[in-house]
């Protein structure tokens, strides 16, 4: 009986909680430092500077806004904070390296070339393997840096995907309040 608590006791450790308010409703997320540290620290350091409070999801990708591309995605992106708030980018924990894949409802880095991710993070709506180590989303095959997942909200994950978009780019941001430590 010892050993079950002391190996929950550790478990429960190596998963970190936390909650996204959002004017459509929370989100909660787990991060997962012991598989992606850099990545969970980085996320970290933009929560406790306060630098998402206020900050929004902006971004959608959808069956319909990606018809012209050849690998389609579907996510949300949010955590665009300003330039002054900006954190030097970090390396690029690949799901080679961390084990972590790309499905549905999982939390990840977003970024233009290897070792440039900041702020921005996206959530996945149903398994996005291209965007995995080797997919086919970003020409380099580096993929993106998982290091999350949703455990409550992908109701509300789902309902700012269905907000009007232009380009992918939503019209009316949904604002991210905060986000905070559970």
């Amino acid at each position: 009986m010892l050993l079950v608590l002391l190996s929950s006791s550790i478990q429960a450790q190596q998963i970190e909680k936390y909650l996204i308010a959002t004017t459509l409703g929370d989100i909660e997320v787990e991060l997962y430092p012991e598989k992606a540290p850099v990545t969970v620290q980085n996320f970290r350091a933009y929560v406790a500077s306060g630098a998402y409070q206020n900050s929004s999801f902006f971004r959608v990708c959808t069956p319909e806004n990606e018809s012209d591309r050849e690998i389609q995605i579907e996510v949300i992106q949010g955590g665009n904070v300003s330039d002054s708030l900006l954190l030097p980018p970090i390396h690029i924990e690949t799901t080679k390296e961390t084990g972590l894949k790309h499905k549905d409802g999982t939390l990840s880095m977003a970024r233009l070339e290897p070792n440039s991710a900041q702020s921005s993070f996206f959530i996945c709506i149903n398994d996005q393997p291209e965007l995995d180590f080797q997919g086919k989303r970003n020409p380099d095959g580096f993929g993106f840096a998982a290091f999350g997942q949703v455990t409550r909200g992908m109701d509300i994950v789902k309902k700012i995907q269905l907000e009007k978009d232009e380009d992918q780019y939503l019209i009316d941001p949904i604002v991210i309040h905060s986000i905070q430590a559970l």
